[in-house]
């Protein structure tokens, strides 16, 4: 009898040892196209919503984390060593890394994009191993509360990097409705971070405002864009929050956190086996939100009506 029960406890001990070995794990990449406040966040949230599903870094999951610092060479470079290494899945963090690991990848490995404004004029959704989340721009909001806060503004500057095909819709798209609500889109085109003190200094003669969109080459070189800005006494609106925090009056725009968690939790389910990459259309967050920097507010003496005091929230 003890022969018997000392066999069955080993053989206990053996499958709950095979049972740990055969647990299941990952290795993934996550590339960033560049750093700052948004994107970052949007990495943190990924990264939650793998945990919420059991798939934790350090435990079950392995991480190679790269950014390409706003340089498409450097994004193709990336995303063609995640593809040679093998790796279970990629996550690409905005528009141009998005394509190239889109590119890169062939179907041979899933991937999974967020940031991405305009995921069909980026070539997203024709095919292929790729799924994500979009964060596109709520503009018709966004211009309705810059009307709200400068009623007698005329002109609203958009500066952008004329490679972006985010940009370039999202800029369409502002053209198409600014109209509607008494505006003229004013715009000016970069290739690089080093074109922006000139283009800055011949837009911000022309508007009474600027208005940011996601457009990676602009949002880093933000500190620069709102030095000048102030300087000429030309309000500067974000598109999400972190902008906001660094200086902006005020954005429409969405929660970046949020928009990461969602991406993760698609992305456990291709890595579960639940479903294909292919076979999930992209998601978006549909409602936005109201931040505002009191300080930048009040800098430029505008006021809150009643209405959009009621849904603000400051951004600390």
């Amino acid at each position: 009898m003890k022969k018997f029960a000392a066999l069955m406890i080993a053989l206990i001990l053996a499958l709950s040892c095979f049972a740990v070995a055969e647990e299941e794990s990952y290795t993934i990449g996550i590339a960033q196209f560049a750093e700052h406040g948004s994107l970052d966040n949007c990495r943190e949230g990924f990264l939650a919503g793998l945990a919420e599903e059991g798939i934790v870094e350090g435990e079950n999951l392995t991480v190679e984390y790269q950014n390409a610092q706003a340089d498409t060479s450097m994004a193709t470079t990336i995303a063609s060593n995640f593809v040679a290494n093998g790796y279970d899945l990629i996550c690409a963090i905005a528009t141009p890394i998005a394509v190239c690991a889109y590119n890169a990848a062939e179907d041979e490995i899933p991937v999974i994009y967020t940031a991405v404004s305009a995921p069909e004029e980026a070539g997203l959704t024709d095919g292929g191993n790729v799924t994500g989340t979009s964060d596109e721009l709520p503009v018709a909001k966004q211009l309705e509360t810059i009307r709200a806060m400068l009623p007698d503004a005329k002109k609203i500057g958009i500066l952008y990097t004329t490679s972006e095909v985010n940009s370039l819709s999202t800029i369409e798209t502002y053209k198409f409705l600014a109209p509607d609500y008494g505006f003229e889109i004013v715009e000016s085109g970069i290739s690089t971070a080093a074109d922006i003190p000139l283009a800055l200094d011949a837009l911000l003669g022309k508007v009474d405002c600027l208005t940011n969109l996601t457009d990676n080459t602009v949002v880093s070189a933000l500190a620069l864009v709102l030095d000048k800005a102030n300087a000429a006494g030309k309000p500067v609106f974000g598109s999400e929050i972190e902008q906001v925090k660094l200086g902006c009056v005020a954005a429409e725009g969405l929660d970046y956190i949020a928009l990461g968690r969602q991406t993760g939790l698609m992305a456990a389910k291709v890595l579960k086996g639940e479903v294909k990459a292919g076979d999930m259309a992209y998601e978006v967050i549909s409602d936005p939100s109201l931040y505002v920097n009191a300080e930048a507010l009040a800098r430029f003496g505008i006021t809150l009506s009643d209405d959009l005091a009621a849904r603000a929230i400051e951004a600390e």
